[in-house]
């Protein structure tokens, strides 16, 4: 099973400032609770043992919220000095990372897997990289991801303007330490969607695996005020 995750933690929350201030986006309050401390306890149910939290906008704050353990989990920290794009601060994660693969999950959705099966099919198809798919039924803010044969991604299409049902990249992937450093810049400020996963598809073994489990992206006061009601039965 996988022992090292990744979390991207450090979102401006630009489209939450209306609802939220002074805080960064995976640190927002649920039911008085920060995101953050959800996907943490989601982490450890799952036997997570080391978490590297990828910081940068108030990071200080994460820092002095979450010192270096959270229920039994040691919780490491990379600081970006300097924005870095999804990509780049993965990539400088990573280097603090020894795993064969690593977890990696946007700190502001929430997307219930069986990371156990998740592992598994990655580990089965001997992949590269693996990403968790979501059908929603309006995929325009997302884009979406096309499959082949053997869960192989075959196409990533980009945003619509109109409003229909799609596969999307929600926000946790499985990716080879040493297949990603390789083929990524150190210190260069790069999208892992647009600069690795969509650029790298016919060079990389790229999977996407599908589940239907609960998902929210809380990147919208929207969305934001609905994790309010939801998380009330979230058992993590």
């Amino acid at each position: 099973m996988i022992k090292e995750a990744i979390i991207l933690a450090g979102g401006f929350g630009t489209r939450l400032q209306e609802v939220i201030k002074d805080v960064p986006k995976p640190m927002a309050p649920i039911n008085n609770i920060p995101f953050l401390d959800y996907l943490l306890k989601y982490l450890a149910h799952y036997g997570i043992k080391r978490v590297v939290l990828s910081v940068g906008y108030l990071s200080d704050k994460v820092i002095m919220h979450y010192g270096n353990s959270f229920e039994g989990m040691e919780i490491a920290y990379s600081v970006e000095e300097e924005p870095l794009g999804t990509g780049g601060g993965i990539r400088l994660a990573m280097q603090q990372c020894q795993s064969y693969d690593v977890l990696v999950l946007n700190g502001d959705s929430f997307f219930k897997i069986d990371l156990v099966s998740f592992a598994n099919k990655h580990s089965d198809y001997i992949a590269d990289a693996s990403l968790a798919l979501r059908e929603v039924p309006n995929a325009s803010r997302y884009g979406t991801i096309t499959l082949s044969e053997f869960a192989r991604i075959s196409a990533f299409k980009e945003k619509s303007s109109h409003p229909k049902p799609g596969m999307i990249n929600a926000g946790i992937y499985l990716l080879n330490h040493d297949t990603f450093i390789e083929e990524t810049p150190s210190g260069k400020n790069f999208s892992i969607e647009k600069d690795f996963f969509e650029k790298k598809v016919d060079k990389i073994n790229l999977h996407g695996f599908t589940y239907d489990g609960y998902f929210i992206d809380i990147g919208i006061p929207e969305d934001y005020k609905q994790a309010q009601h939801d998380f009330k039965t979230l058992k993590y």
